[in-house]
């Protein structure tokens, strides 16, 4: 019954993407995150679900109006600048033949990354698009905090597959997400359904630490930290985080504890000494090779070659290292900066908000994606997610807004000094 109720959903909304493609971005960004038929369907497991949902929103896109110019902001620039770059290194991989499949995901993603910038032209769209990511991520957090409760914490919560399918993995999601929870709960207007999004923040940071992720600890305290001092009602969120501490660590079995407290004696952990060995080799390829190695190299021959310890083969467990080592220098300057300009728009959007009442949304947003990028600046640093789709949705939602709200400002320019007046200042004028 599920399968078929998947189905019907994948299916009808493939069709109506093809008048609007807007919806086929929703239907794709739910099918990439979620993974709903690689759960619950059993035909549809085996069907090219994803080419699918393209194919159709790809077409819609070329024959539809209701489209924009995606190179709208610097950050587009930047992300196509980045995809070129990991185009040009790809003949030059060490294993091409083993990278360009890799490759190929890769560019699928981006290139839908594209078609949203273009398809989404509403807050309205952007909106539908936010609660997607939300629902699609926070269903896993909801359902991993329950499990941990009802368990004690004594088993791990796992993900659901593809790039979330480890525990560190589904753990970094849900953590990026509870950011986004928060932005929609300040802009919910009755008192139950901000009481059910606060139960959903609360399950989705217990399932963090049901995962046993020790990088999801970091990650969860550096992104509630930066909640606390960009939200607002400091007092009230920060008891509340208290709170929620004092009552969820003491639940956390022994062999929790143990495992968490490695992170100050890591110098004894074999993982942990795997990715430093990894580190040195993507550092040491990279001087190398202007190019960096391509997207597989992490094998006995690479590590004999670069790596302080030949025989301790590790993938990288780190997006910073994980970029160097694949594409280089160049590469890794180009994913920093991306992050850097996504990061400064979020500042840009936290401003508007502050000097326009009427636009207070955007402070909100702009907070919350700087919440989400801190979690997964932290967590990322120790796995390999340089590629994950959920991280440039972000950035999307971030871009997105900052045009839409420039765009309602640039209404209220007035005729007589060719300058921006406030929404404040235009109501002002009118009483």
């Amino acid at each position: 019954m599920r399968d078929l109720l998947i189905m019907a959903i994948i299916l009808g909304g493939s069709a109506v993407a093809l008048r609007k493609p807007w919806i086929g971005i929703i239907l794709w960004t739910w099918v990439s995150l979620m993974n709903p038929h690689q759960q619950w369907g059993y035909a549809s497991a085996s069907m090219p679900i994803a080419m699918i949902v393209g194919v159709s929103t790809l077409t819609g896109f070329l024959f539809t109006r209701e489209k924009q110019n995606p190179f709208f902001s610097p950050a587009t620039w930047m992300l196509a600048a980045f995809v070129l770059w990991i185009s040009i290194t790809l003949p030059f991989s060490l294993y091409f033949e083993n990278s360009l499949p890799l490759w190929n995901r890769s560019i699928k993603i981006y290139l839908m990354l594209f078609i949203t910038l273009a398809l989404l032209d509403s807050v309205k769209k952007m909106d539908i698009y936010i609660w997607t990511l939300v629902a699609s991520i926070g269903f896993y957090g909801v359902k991993g905090g329950a499990f941990t409760l009802a368990t004690g914490g004594n088993h791990r919560v796992w993900g659901p597959g593809g790039f979330i399918g480890g525990n560190n993995e589904i753990a970094l999601a849900v953590i990026m997400v509870i950011p986004l929870m928060r932005y929609l709960q300040l802009q919910m207007t009755k008192k139950w359904h901000r009481h059910m999004m606060s139960v959903s923040m609360i399950l989705s940071a217990v399932m963090a630490l049901g995962t046993h992720s020790r990088g999801a600890l970091l990650a969860l305290a550096a992104m509630t930290l930066l909640i606390w001092l960009r939200g607002r009602q400091k007092i009230i969120f920060g008891a509340m985080v208290i709170g929620i501490a004092l009552l969820a660590l003491p639940f956390m079995p022994e062999h929790w504890w143990s495992r968490m407290a490695t992170i100050q004696t890591y110098e004894e952990d074999r993982s942990a000494m795997g990715r430093i060995n990894a580190w040195w080799m993507a550092w040491n390829l990279a001087k190398d090779r202007i190019i960096g190695g391509g997207f597989e190299i992490y094998n006995q021959t690479v590590f004999g070659m670069y790596a302080p310890d030949p025989y301790a083969v590790h993938a990288a467990h780190s997006i910073y290292f994980q970029i160097l080592g694949e594409h280089g220098f160049i590469g890794l300057a180009l994913f920093l900066t991306l992050g850097m300009i996504t990061w400064q728009t979020s500042r840009q959007l936290m401003a508007i908000g502050k000097e326009n009442p009427t636009l207070s949304w955007t402070r909100d947003l702009g907070a919350m994606a700087q919440a989400s990028m801190v979690g997964y600046a932290v967590g990322g640093a120790f796995l390999s997610l340089a590629y994950f789709d959920l991280p440039y949705n972000i950035m999307i939602i971030v871009m997105l807004a900052k045009y839409f709200a420039t765009q309602q400002l640039s209404k209220y320019k007035s005729p007589n000094i060719g300058e921006h007046r406030t929404i404040r200042e235009h109501a002002k004028s009118l009483t």
